[in-house]
């Protein structure tokens, strides 16, 4: 099948199995396939996921082809299998939008990143594949020091936490950061770039054992949602941040918008929409925005690759930087090959992660 530009980042749509040049010997890799929309954790072969033998892609003009270690799971992965996300690539695609690997060959124009290099990428669409070609600016070279593997787990959601809190939000130290669903990938990103930036940290997660994950991260309070009896979710977050939150960090929607607003600072604050893990897109009370004099903003890190790119390479160059010195740490609970993908949707769905889950598509050894 033909590729056909993207409307939203500005290059090749990955989606779709690309085809090989009539110039060059086709290579043959495996994907993961979505051929119908629904439930994601069924077998593979017997749901709406297989494996499949396809044509690997040709790198193109301005391109990196990557032969892939890893490739990140993120939430709106399990949503976009669904038909649940608001991208809704045509049938059949392969999912993920994120990988690690090594770069196999680059494309004409290409200057920055040369064959051999250990890279990360942003895929928009189609990482769950052996091989990916990308464009060169959505490629970034890691540190040393870095593990092949886990690097799949930081584009997007230390992106993202980054963009949010140094770009958007401009988080001070001293400052109280408030993060709801604090155990997920972005999360627990959030919670150590907040801690990095010198911000109280407070975590709202749900469940002993995710207590006690992020007690393990250094953050100054926590608070279980599963716990409170008859508590409302604001008033046990103003136990511990009296003062109230001045900015909130939101991943999840539903419901607790309206507990975490009523949790801000009574002046200033600043609301980050991450995204909507609940699945429910709440409505959000302007009132209060209003009598808090709140700021909210609306976070879609893949836009920026195509509006303002040079935000998203001097983000992850500091992300990856911190990442190297020590001063974040990937946290990877969850590791797959790719056969059991729909074991890996489960997890995620079933909220069992804790920080990433991964796909791994070949051993670091053979790249």
């Amino acid at each position: 099948c033909t590729a056909r530009p993207s409307q939203q980042v500005g290059y090749r749509e990955q989606w779709a199995p690309q085809a090989t040049s009539a110039r060059s010997e086709p290579t043959a890799m495996r994907s993961v396939v979505c051929g119908a929309l629904g439930d994601p954790t069924l077998p593979i072969g017997r749901g709406v996921l297989s494996v499949e033998q396809r044509p690997a892609p040709e790198v193109g003009q301005g391109e990196v082809l990557i032969d892939v270690a890893a490739a990140s799971i993120n939430f709106p992965d399990a949503l976009m299998v669904q038909g649940l996300y608001q991208v809704k690539p045509p049938l059949p695609f392969v999912p993920g939008s994120e990988v690690s690997g090594v770069v196999a060959a680059t494309g004409p124009g290409v200057r920055r990143i040369k064959p051999g290099e250990r890279v990360v990428a942003v895929t928009m669409g189609g990482a769950f594949s052996e091989k990916v070609s990308v464009p060169e600016t959505a490629v970034f070279k890691l540190p040393e020091g870095i593990d092949l593997e886990a690097a799949a787990a930081v584009p997007v959601v230390y992106g993202t936490a980054h963009l949010a809190l140094v770009e958007r939000a401009r988080l001070q130290e001293g400052q109280t950061l408030l993060v709801m669903g604090a155990a997920g990938g972005v999360g627990v990103a959030a919670c150590q770039i907040g801690k990095m930036l010198g911000a109280k940290v407070v975590a709202v997660v749900r469940g002993a054992e995710k207590v006690a994950f992020m007690r393990s991260l250094g953050v100054d309070a926590v608070v279980d949602s599963a716990a409170l009896g008859q508590q409302p979710l604001h008033k046990a977050i103003k136990a511990v941040a009296k003062k109230g939150a001045n900015v909130v960090f939101d991943p999840v929607g539903g419901s607790q918008l309206a507990e975490a607003i009523k949790a801000a600072a009574p002046w200033g604050a600043q609301y980050l929409v991450i995204g909507f893990a609940t699945g429910e897109i709440p409505k959000v009370p302007a009132n209060l925005l209003l009598v808090k004099n709140m700021t909210m903003h609306g976070i879609f890190w893949g836009s920026y690759m195509q509006a303002r790119p040079r935000v998203l390479l001097d983000g992850m160059a500091e992300v990856l930087a911190r990442i190297a010195d020590g001063s974040l740490v990937v946290h990877v609970s969850h590791k797959f090959p790719m056969e059991r993908a729909p074991e890996a949707f489960e997890a995620i769905l079933r909220r069992q992660v804790m920080g990433k889950a991964l796909l791994l598509m070949a051993p670091v050894s053979r790249l």
